[in-house]
């Protein structure tokens, strides 16, 4: 439990620190970064990267975990990955108006 708590705060340590430094976006070519990035750009990433996604999922239920671990990680991806791409499209929206 200890590891996943100081997992969780230096990830969202790293995503505040990284969004703070990228604040000048980007809404044209190819930028690596993904914080240097618009509410449209980062849209469209997201949509690009389903395809892995898919095969993630796919690989997890090879492995052998209990059934009720690869439904909650299948389940915790595709809403993860829905939360993402709902609120790139929101604030892009929000934005653009």
């Amino acid at each position: 439990m200890d590891i996943f708590l100081i997992s969780t705060i230096a990830s969202i340590a790293t995503v505040i620190i990284f969004s703070l430094i990228f604040k000048n976006k980007t809404n044209k070519g190819f930028k690596m970064n993904y914080f240097g990035l618009s509410y449209r750009r980062k849209m469209i990433r997201t949509l690009i990267s389903f395809p892995l996604i898919v095969l993630i999922m796919i690989f997890l239920m090879y492995i052998d975990l209990s059934k009720a671990i690869k439904i909650s990680f299948v389940l915790f991806i595709l809403v993860a990955f829905a939360i993402q791409f709902f609120y790139n499209y929101y604030m892009w929206k929000k934005k653009e108006s």
